[in-house]
Formats: structure tokens, sequence, C-alpha cells
């Protein structure tokens, strides 16, 4: 057992020991369909928080060698998989963490050389009995072991991509990273598999990617990988019944990422929560933003005030709960070739300040944790409109409550004027400034856009969730250039209620109207 080569089983062990472990070892399978194949290579990019390094741990303690490490596994899932005895302890692991030669380290030539070291210290240590050519180069050591072995390596890469969040701008120190990364691993005998993680996916130079041999599995294109990128939920249901915790807290702080795989013709969708957030949650039994233990705001700012055209129009459209159109095929994947709007929203999806639908191309912000982050941000930013209006909506949301037609109107004229950026041309805008002027009604309820109804879709819904049961539900009407009046009698006629039946508490509703030659709103209020 090394520190680098053959590391053993204890950091999974820690895992395991956790109060709170969710399986996630049919990961294992679906790696060993690749070994030793062309599809060898595999790069998982997801963001912070998202078990990355548990799964590289998972991966290491069951291909590793240098122990048995059945006990480990015997009592989970991958255990009835056909490959699971097959595969298990036979291969020597190399498992690395780049961030930490990258930390020690002034220059990539520096980083690069230690890591060459301490890889070459570890093989001379275990395998002193081998002639190597040449004790100073990795490759040809490796080859040496290889030859002597007749067993190949599984090499475990985290961090993987820290030289491009770190090294930002300099091209050539990443350019020469890649090198290195290209000569080690591609098309050498000894790898049996070369599994990278991190938050980003491979750097793309010009048309192509010096890795052009890996397989990317990512936030915005998980394929078969993507129940393994965060919990389930299903998980997440079985976590709150254990810890006794609401569910529907839960899914409205922490859910929101959807990910998608093709299992032949079908299209399997998972909801995607939060990993370590959910974890604290449970815990503690607080419902919180935890993004903020791990990263500041100041990360998200330095992006959504970047001056692209549009940038700011979409994140406004997304506070309000609208989805956003992108082209995720322009980025780069770094963190500073952008070449507009879409390529900085691309980036927050890898770094999970975004969910990306992939039917649609669109996308949303997550949850109401990573809302909070965006909130943080804009409120240090010059955004003081947006600020405002996301300030005045307790009060707008009282006033609702309080059925007080009058003072909803003029709270959404406010909002209107304040949030000037936005086209305000039919009732998709004047649901976009509904949606933000309410934006503090997220804090009681689910609300749901579009509600199928008896006879139609009524416009807005705030159902309340089971923690605020003493509030009223909400059945919104838009309307634009007609009347409140109208609004109302059309919930009524269309029996738009009726989607409501189950619910027994107080039930208001609200006709509203835009007038475009007073350029004012209306508002009617009335109790079902």
């Amino acid at each position: 057992m090394g520190s680098y080569m053959n590391p053993g089983s204890f950091s999974f062990r820690g895992s395991l020991r956790s109060k709170i472990y969710v399986d996630k070892s049919e990961l294992i399978a679906k790696i060993n369909e690749v070994l030793y194949t062309e599809q060898k290579y595999i790069c998982v990019s997801r963001p912070r928080r998202f078990g990355k390094s548990m799964a590289a741990n998972m991966l290491a303690a069951y291909y590793d060698r240098s122990e048995n490490t059945e006990e480990l596994f015997q009592n989970l899932m991958i255990s009835k998989d056909s490959s699971y005895r097959e595969n298990l302890n036979q291969y020597d692991v190399i498992k690395i963490n780049m961030q930490e030669f990258l930390s020690l380290s002034g220059t990539i030539e520096e980083m690069l050389q230690m890591l060459r070291d301490y890889l070459l210290s570890d093989f001379k240590e275990a395998y002193h009995e081998v002639h190597f050519r040449d004790e100073k180069n990795l490759i040809q050591v490796m080859k040496d072991v290889f030859s002597y072995t007749k067993c190949p390596f599984v090499i475990l890469i985290d961090e993987w991509d820290c030289l491009f969040r770190e090294y930002k701008q300099d091209k050539e120190a990443q350019k020469k990273y890649l090198d290195f990364l290209r000569v080690w691993l591609k098309d050498k005998d000894y790898v049996a598999l070369a599994y990278m993680t991190g938050i980003l996916p491979i750097k793309k130079y010009g048309s192509h990617s010096a890795l052009n041999m890996f397989t990317e599995y990512s936030m915005t294109n998980p394929r078969e990988m993507a129940e393994y990128f965060g919990f389930t939920e299903e998980e997440v249901e079985k976590l709150c019944e254990r810890f006794d915790r609401n569910f529907e807290e839960t899914h409205t702080w922490y859910d929101g990422y959807e990910l998608v795989k093709i299992d032949g013709k079908e299209k399997i969708y998972y909801s995607m929560y939060s990993p370590k957030s959910v974890v604290d949650a449970m815990l503690s039994g607080v419902f919180d933003n935890y993004w903020n233990q791990t990263e500041t705001y100041e990360a998200l700012k330095a992006y959504i005030k970047l001056n692209f055209d549009g940038l700011k129009d979409a994140v406004i459209r997304m506070l309000a709960g609208e989805r956003v159109q992108i082209n995720t095929g322009t980025f780069s994947n770094d963190m500073t070739s952008f070449q507009g709007k879409d390529d900085v929203l691309t980036l927050l999806i890898h770094l999970g300040y975004l969910s990306y639908h992939w039917p649609d191309k669109t996308v949303t912000i997550p949850n109401k944790e990573v809302s909070q982050e965006y909130i943080n941000a804009i409120s240090t930013m010059d955004w003081s409109e947006v600020t405002a209006s996301i300030e005045d909506s307790r009060m707008l949301l009282e006033a609702l409550w309080n059925m007080d037609g009058k003072a909803v109107a003029e709270g959404i004229d406010k909002a209107h004027q304040e949030i000037s950026i936005l086209q305000y041309n039919n009732e998709n805008s004047l649901s976009c400034t509904i949606h933000l002027a309410f934006y503090f009604a997220r804090e009681y309820y689910t609300i749901v856009r579009e509600l199928p109804t008896g006879k139609g879709f009524a416009d807005v819904c705030f159902i309340p969730r089971k923690m605020h049961l003493d509030k009223p539900a909400v059945i919104i009407e838009l309307k634009w250039d007609k009347s409140a009046k109208g609004a109302i009698s059309q919930i009524k006629e269309k029996h738009y209620v009726e989607a409501l039946k189950d619910y027994q508490g107080k039930l208001l509703l609200a006709g509203i109207n835009y007038d475009k030659d007073t350029k004012k709103h209306t508002c009617m209020i009335e109790e079902f």
C-alpha cells in the first residue's frame, strides 16, 4: 500500500461509517463494462458537493488489489451484479487528487514534476525487484511494472480540472497540463481504466480536445451516469422517512436538477437533489442554505455581472421562475473564454447554479437554496431595482392575504416600473413581473404555472406547503388589456378551483389585468 498507488480503502470506510450513506455502488457495474476496452477513458464532471470524491474513493477500494475489501461491498447493490467478483481487488490502483499537487507547487512544471516524483517513489517501493529501464521516466516505469505483473492500472484522478479554475488565464500552463495527461494515458496498454472527475468538462482547443479519447458525462449530458450524479427523489424520500423530515420542504430547498438518460428508445428523467445539502438538513433538522458553507456568492456574482447582452434579462426571468433558452454548444469548457451570455449560463450549469432541461434546451434556477445565492449576489451589485422588487414582495404578499386589490395593483405597478429591462408586451411578460413581484411567496408556497384544471389552465396557483397550511391558497388569472373582473369570472366559469378540490383551507381568487393605454394594473380579489 502506498500514498498514491494502491492507497487502500480507508476513505471509503469512512463513508460507510457515516450516519448517512446512500448506496451508489451500482456505478461500479457501469465502470466494469468499459474496463480494458476502447471506452476505458471516462471523465465525469459535476458541481462541488455532489459526491465526486466519494465515488473515486469507492472505486479505489473496489479495484485495489493490495487488500481484500469484500466485507465492504458484500451488502451493497454491486454485490448482486455478475461482474462483481470478477473485478473485485484485481488491479493496481493509482489515485491522485490534482488539487493537492497544485496547492503545493508554484508553477505547472513544478506541479507535474512533483506528481512524477511521488508516483515513482511509490513504484520503487512497491516493485523494488523490477528492473526499470529509466527510473526517472514515469511512463517507462509503468510499462516495466505492467510487463512484470501483467496487471493493468486503474487510474483515478480527482479534481482533474483544478488547474483550469486556478490558472484561468494561463493558456500555456493549461496546454502543458493537457499534453502531460495525453502522453501519460492515451493508447497505453497499462491503462485498464482512466477515470477523471472535476467540475468542468474537458477543455477544448479550437475544434478538438487534447484528450479526445475520453467519454464525457456532465451536467448537460449525463446519459447512463445520470442516477449517480446526486441523490434521486426515491433516495431522498427514504431519508426523510428515516429522519422524520418534511419531504415537501426538502424538495423545495434542494431539488431541481433535472438529468436525463436514454435507455433504448426510452428517456428516463431523474429529479436530482444536492447531496451535501440534503445530508446537512437530515442531520440537523434545519432547512437552510448550506451552499455557502463551501462557496461564497462572490463566485456567482463574478459571472452574472458580466456585460453580455441579454444576460441580466435572463437572470431576472429565471428569478421569476421562468425557463430561458440556451445553446450550450459554444462553451469552451473553461472559465474565461466567453463568446456571449449562453457560455456564461453554460458554465453556471456546470457549477450547479443552474439546472439544464435537455428536451427543450432551457435552464432554470434549480431550488430555493441556490435562488438565495442569486439574491445574496444581486444584493451587493448595482441591480438595485431587482433588490427593491424582492424586498417589496413581502408587503405585496401581505396585501394579497388582506384582499387589498388596490395595494396589490400598486405593488405590481411599482415592480413593473423597476424591472424596466423586461419587454412588456404580452401576458408572458406580465406573468414574469407577477412572479418576481411575488418572489417572497416561495417562502410558504409551491408555485405552479399553467396548472391543469377542468376546462383549461389556471395561470398561477399558490399552493401552501404542509408546514404552512395556515396560509390561504391562491388562484391568479392574468389578463392583458381586458379586465380584472373578467379574470375572476374566467376562474369561476372554467372551474379552475377543481384543481384544488382536495385542499381544505382558505382559497383566494385574484384577477390581475394590465391596461396598455393607462399602463396600470388593476386587481380584484375574492374569497372562494
